[in-house]
Formats: structure tokens, C-alpha cells, sequence
């Protein structure tokens, strides 16, 4: 989960805290997910537990993660009683609302993360009102977006992540060609995500703050605006992509392909080519013989940290030096150095240093053109409500491994 994200959590775990003593009751989240996990994670540091993890799916029933099981919504009225609540990282909050009122739950409901402000599932007047007022905000920003670059074509990306972003611009170049598109602005909502698409060409890119581009976005779907595109797989939450996969697993890198672009399944995407910088320290690190480990994902569950400590362990006793890459205030793995470089200049780190182990995240796709031994860590979950595991729908061909972090790996081996 981003930063932003995580930080809202927590906020609002302290407010809903101090209202309703959360020590007292018994705690139930709705939606099993990487969200809820992290949520998980944040109450038991807060010395509290979760009783168990609401969820429709019946492929998820049974699933148990620091004693929180998942469980149908439906047994709620056998396990809660009075002294329970149940908290929502769901953008679905609305919907799971209802059914468990409709259920015969009368206990506290919160929503402890608000993902976008367009994504809300009612139709109450005050609903529409403020979704109103944000369309005009929304249209005064495009306006402006529209002065500046009138004779382009602008591409909103909704989501803050590496991996949408590498896809969305890798399949770019086919789309534009398909459409005679000539001319483009990009609009994201981090300018670590602008570093990533620079990687493919000098496109511009404009930086907006993640509710001022919710809002834009929501005009363009209230207007239809033709000279707009929303270059995202889900979001915002329109577009029924997802649905395939209770049929069909499809790999996320073919959902943007075909789905987002709607570009035949063949269709071969570009490979970054430019603006790839060289690490100023890289002399530091030796040639062939040292280890980036990469065990931080912000969207993520994260790793035993056992699994970091036997690979640390292993590279560290055959004579390799060991780095954690970190970002921020995180800590580099215990026996190792934390080295920060840039996503422009991270590729020249892995090659210069020989083997790349990391957990699955968009990293790992900004690094798979890179000419190094690389090794993919998967949590062992289930992408959204699917049957599919992370696994089966965002592996690697071009890794040399990917791994199921919960298995016994055998490092000497790879």
C-alpha cells in the first residue's frame, strides 16, 4: 500500500479507536486482500487482533492469516454479538455496508481507507452533490491541462504503481500507431511514475495530486471527452476487465494489451531505450559479485522475514555482498548496506552487481531487460477474489526464477 494510503489507515484505525475502544470488541474487516492484510498488521502492532475476514468468495473461505480466518459474511451473526465492529479497506464499502445490514448486523461499520473520491457506490443526495462539485473542479483543471497542450492527446494514469505504469507505456507506442496519435501528455499522480515512462521516450508528463487527478478523471467520464484516455486496467472502476479473470486467467501484461488497448494479443511492446542513468557509486559495488535484495512493496504483502534472513545468509557465507534497496525510512536488511538509487539508475546497480532478488512488485518489471541473475518472491495469495494465485498472474518469463516465497528455497540451487 502507498504511503498516502497507509497513512490514512492509520489515522482513521486511531480515530475509530478512540471513539469505540477497539480493545473491547471483537474485530472483523471485510474483503480479504492486501489491504486488509496490512490492516492486520497495523492493529496487532496496536496489541490488537482480528476474530476474522468477511468475504464472499468461496475460493478464499478457510484462508488464515495471524489467526484472522476467512469466513462468509453470513456467520458474522454466529461470531460477533454486541461487542464487535467491522472495518473496510474496500472501495466497495457501500455494497458491504448494505449486506450486512441486510445480514441483521447492528454493529459498528467503519471504512478506514477512502481510495479515490469518484469511487462512491451510492446515490444519496449528498453523494451526488459532492461528486458534482468535484466534476467542475475536475473540469477547470482540464481546462487548464487543455491550454497547455492543446494539440495533444492526454492520458490519464489513475493508479500509483510501477507495474501499471510500465505496462501502460511499454504498449503506448502500438496504440498510438493504431490510432494516428501523434502527439501526447501523460497525467500521473506521483513524479517517481513520470521517471518510468521518460524510460520509453521524452514524453511530457504532468504531476498532479492523486484527489486533483480523481477529479479530472471524473469529468472525463462525465463528458466523454474523445481527446482523453484512462490508461488503466480497473480503475476507475467503470471498466469491467476483471471480470475475465473468473473465467480465464489472463496475465496483467495481456490485460493492457488487449483489454485497456484493445491491441491484437501478438502485439510485441517496446523495451525502455532512453534516459537509463549509470549509479554515481557504481565502482563501489563488486563487478559480478554482489546481491540487491529488494524485500519492500508498498501494494504487497509482505515476506516471512525468515526468507530474507536465509537469503542474506547464503549469498553472504559464498562470498557476495549484499544490499537492500531503500527507500525513505526503510531499514536495509540485517548483514547488508542500503543502497538508494534511482529508478533510472537501478537497472545499472542489478547488471553491475550480477543477481537481483525481490519480492514480486513493479520493480521487478522496471528490471526485466536487465542482463543479471534475477530471482522473483511471491506472497501466497490470490489475486483479488479470483482462484488465480499472485504466482500464475504476474510471473516473469524473462526472470530466471520465480518462487513461491513459501516454499523452502533451496539458494545454493539457483
Amino acid at each position: 500500500m502507498e504511503k498516502r494510503l497507509y497513512d490514512e489507515m492509520v489515522e482513521n484505525v486511531k480515530k475509530v479507536n478512540s471513539e469505540i475502544n477497539l480493545s473491547e470488541k471483537r474485530i472483523f474487516l471485510f474483503g480479504h486482500c492486501n489491504a486488509t492484510l496490512e490492516l492486520i498488521d497495523l492493529l496487532e502492532s496496536m496489541d490488537l487482533m482480528t476474530k476474522g475476514i468477511l468475504d464472499n468468495s468461496d475460493v478464499k473461505q478457510g484462508q488464515e492469516y495471524k489467526g484472522a480466518v476467512v469466513i462468509y459474511p453470513r456467520q458474522i451473526g454466529d461470531l460477533a454479538g454486541e461487542d464487535s465492529v467491522v472495518l473496510i479497506t474496500s472501495r466497495f464499502y457501500a455494497a458491504m455496508l448494505q449486506q450486512l445490514r441486510e445480514l441483521g448486523y447492528e454493529g459498528p461499520v467503519r471504512k478506514v481507507i477512502d481510495y479515490n473520491t469518484y469511487a462512491e457506490y451510492s446515490l444519496s443526495v449528498d453523494t451526488m452533490s459532492r461528486m458534482k462539485a468535484r466534476e467542475r473542479h475536475g473540469a477547470e483543471l482540464l481546462e487548464e491541462l487543455s491550454k497547455k497542450y492543446n494539440q495533444h492527446f492526454k492520458v490519464f494514469c489513475p493508479f500509483n504503481a510501477l507495474g501499471d505504469i510500465y505496462f501502460m507505456i511499454s504498449y503506448w507506442p502500438a496504440y498510438a500507431k493504431k490510432r494516428s496519435l501523434e502527439r501526447v501528455v501523460f497525467c500521473v499522480p506521483n513524479p517517481v511514475l513520470a521517471d518510468v515512462i521518460h524510460m520509453f521516450g521524452d514524453y511530457p508528463v504532468e504531476t498532479y495530486e492523486q484527489k486533483e487527478l480523481d477529479a479530472m478523471i471524473q469529468s472525463v467520464i462525465y463528458t466523454q471527452d474523445e481527446n482523453c484516455f484512462i490508461a488503466h486496467q480497473d480503475r476507475p472502476y467503470v471498466v469491467n476487465l476483471s471480470k475475465a479473470l473468473y473465467i480465464k486467467r489472463i496475465p496483467l501484461e495481456k490485460i493492457y494489451c488487449c483489454g485497456v488497448y484493445g491491441l491484437p494479443v501478438g502485439t510485441v511492446p517496446d523495451k525502455p531505450n532512453s534516459n537509463l542513468h549509470i549509479y554515481k557509486d557504481i565502482a563501489s559495488i563488486p563487478d559480478g559479485r554482489a546481491v540487491i535484495l529488494s524485500p519492500y512493496a508498498k501494494s504487497v504483502t509482505a515476506i516471512d522475514p525468515k526468507v530474507w534472513e536465509e537469503a542474506v545468509n547464503y549469498y553472504t557465507g559464498a562470498g557476495y555482498k549484499c544490499y537492500t534497496n531503500v527507500i525513505g525510512d526503510e531499514k536495509p536488511l540485517d548483514g547488508t548496506d542500503a543502497i538508494s538509487p534511482s529508478l533510472l539508475e537501478i537497472r545499472s546497480v542489478v547488471e553491475r552487481a550480477g543477481t537481483f532478488v525481490g519480492i514480486r512488485s513493479g520493480l521487478c518489471d522496471i528490471l526485466r531487460e536487465a542482463k543479471a541473475k534475477k530471482i522473483a518472491l511471491y506472497p501466497d495469495y490470490n489475486y483479488c477474489d479470483t482462484k488465480w494465485k499472485s504466482i500464475e498472474m504476474y510471473n516473469i518469463e524473462k526472470f530466471d526464477y520465480n518462487l513461491l516465497a513459501t516454499e523452502a528455497i533451496e539458494w545454493a540451487k539457483l
